[in-house]
């Protein structure tokens, strides 16, 4: 299954924050290679940014409600 042009873009942007925020990190997921496997890489760390941004909204949502 193809991506989309805007999720292409998506997962770009998410490659390039990550390789600013992690520079290590996104070195060694840019070394499993191409293929595949690569595309699998790249939407697991779709998936753990979009994780984690949901997770921070929650706790806002927590924090705000309790005070």
């Amino acid at each position: 299954m193809a991506l989309s042009m805007e999720e292409q873009r998506i997962l770009t942007q998410i490659e390039v924050r990550l390789s600013e925020d992690d520079p290590r990190l996104a070195h060694r997921l840019s070394a499993l290679g191409n293929g595949a496997r690569r595309r699998r890489v790249r939407i697991i760390a779709a998936v753990a940014v979009a994780a984690i941004g949901i997770a921070t909204i929650v706790a806002a949502a927590v924090i705000t409600t309790v005070t």
